[in-house]
């Protein structure tokens, strides 16, 4: 059976790369590696997702799913006095978030192993972010993750999804409908849409 870069200890042949772009005005290096999410170049969704995400001067914001960081680490360079947690279940990507954190001199930042929101069940955020893993399954991981994800936001708090509007924007949408009451597009581009829902 094939891996996916949500297997939780990946055996595939460590492959590391180097990335360097530019993010949100700021230049960045991340280290990469196969079995990971997008190892080889920062995916469009992603890139789209970190140019128009909303982002609270401070408070805690939570990038799910980090993989290899640029999400989280872009949050708290841009905004310092933010204290930045990020998850991931993959190991390896872990290893290489913590190297990134470094590299790319990002301060305030948590790091925890772990299944999507287990790592954090008792803290609640101003702010949830995630490029979700889809090919997990809408019904079966990502609409639970829309739900949940109530529970772990200040009345205010926003979480903010990006997604291949052709590949399950309008259920995304709908999810976020469905148990915050209402969805805004916050950008479409590229065949992405970026998505968020505020708690009432």
């Amino acid at each position: 059976m094939s891996e996916h870069y949500f297997t939780q200890n990946p055996t595939l042949k460590t492959e590391k790369g180097l990335i360097k772009c530019t993010l949100r005005g700021i230049e960045l290096e991340f280290l990469t590696s196969s079995g990971i999410f997008s190892h080889k170049k920062i995916d469009t969704g992603t890139r789209i997702l970190i140019e128009t995400m909303l982002l609270p001067d401070n408070g805690k914001l939570l990038d799910l799913g980090c993989g290899y960081g640029p999400i989280g680490i872009v949050a708290s360079r841009l905004k310092p006095s933010l204290e930045v947690w990020m998850t991931d279940l993959n190991s390896r990507a872990i290893e290489l978030c913590k190297e990134n954190i470094k590299i790319n001199g990002a301060k305030t930042i948590h790091l925890l192993e772990g299944d999507l929101f287990s790592p954090v069940k008792n803290m609640v955020f101003d702010t949830i972010i995630s490029n979700p893993p889809i090919s997990a399954g809408m019904k079966k991981v990502v609409e639970p993750l829309v739900e949940e994800s109530l529970n772990h936001l200040i009345v205010g708090g926003s979480i903010q999804l990006v997604i291949q509007s052709n590949k399950g924007g309008r259920t995304l949408s709908e999810y976020l409908r469905k148990y915050f009451g209402a969805c805004k597009i916050l950008e479409k581009k590229s065949g992405y849409s970026v998505l968020a829902a505020f708690k009432q």
